[in-house]
């Protein structure tokens, strides 16, 4: 049966407590090994990925709308605890409009080699602060084919909630691992047969579509973080450089929709040369 909660205090809620003090998560979640998803579609496919639930925390309407997660839950031993909106409000520091959240225990990441051994477009997000963009690019790598994404040390963390809410659990469908040490892996890709180019405003840089007419089969294209873009050493490190062409005195783009454009431009045609490995 569901565990009803009446205070915001209980000890084992202790998951949920604070979700908005970015701080707090970013220390809780690595250490612990845990992460918080967040509506009905991100939670199925956590779970659909692998990822076993520690507890469920749910608005009371939404039990018998994820019946049948309750009922897994129970069959399992996995605790399910409802309470009054107000009651949850408090302990999460947000209003539960999206029915419920899970506390989820992370897997080991995999290792690069097996996280691209069968990729032909990959991205590389260096230094990518903004949790939100991070999902943004995650969303979009899943929907126009992208094979794996690789994050540097210093990335945001794409288990992270607003992260995985913003990609709409798109985090758990497309493989993805952290790339250490960086930018010196990027030898690492080139020995598993990427051409690595990154995407930056640079005097050489090539227009991203001219590049695309004759694509590689395997391409690792390095982004940067959102305000200072690559770090020199990145773009001295890598294959060439690439650039979306852009009109009305503008620039560039914020990195989540550039690396839509880049993805859609640098997607593997069916039948093209490139569509298949070696």
């Amino acid at each position: 049966m569901p565990i009803r909660i009446t205070r915001v205090d209980d000890p084992r809620l202790v998951d949920y407590v604070g979700l908005t003090d970015v701080a707090l998560r970013r220390r809780f979640e690595p250490e612990h090994g845990l992460f918080i998803a967040e509506s009905e579609k991100v939670i199925r496919r956590a779970l659909g990925s692998g990822h076993r639930p520690r507890s469920y925390l749910m608005a009371e309407r939404w039990l018998t709308d994820l019946a049948d997660l309750v009922r897994a839950a129970e069959d399992s031993g996995v605790p399910v605890y409802t309470g009054d909106a107000r009651v949850l409000e408090a302990l999460t520091g947000f209003h539960l409009h999206r029915g419920a959240l899970a506390s989820m225990e992370r897997l080991p990441l995999p290792d690069l080699s097996s996280t691209v051994a069968s990729a032909r477009r990959v991205i590389v997000l260096e230094d990518i602060v903004d949790h939100t963009n991070v999902g943004a690019v995650f969303r979009s790598a899943a929907g126009l084919g992208v094979d794996a994404v690789l994050v540097t040390p210093r990335c945001a963390d794409p288990l992270y909630r607003r992260a995985v809410r913003v990609s709409m659990g798109t985090v758990f469908q497309v493989p993805w691992t952290r790339i250490d040490p960086w930018p010196d892996s990027v030898e690492s890709l080139r020995r598993l047969g990427f051409e690595v180019v990154a995407l930056a405003l640079t005097e050489d840089s090539v227009p991203l579509d001219e590049y695309a007419a004759t694509a590689p089969a395997r391409i690792a294209l390095v982004l940067g973080t959102e305000g200072d873009g690559l770090r020199r050493r990145t773009v001295h490190a890598v294959d060439g450089v690439v650039r979306i062409p852009m009109a009305g005195e503008v620039d560039s783009l914020n990195v989540a929709a550039a690396a839509a454009v880049a993805a859609w431009e640098l997607r593997v045609r069916p039948g093209s040369p490139e569509s298949t490995i070696g």
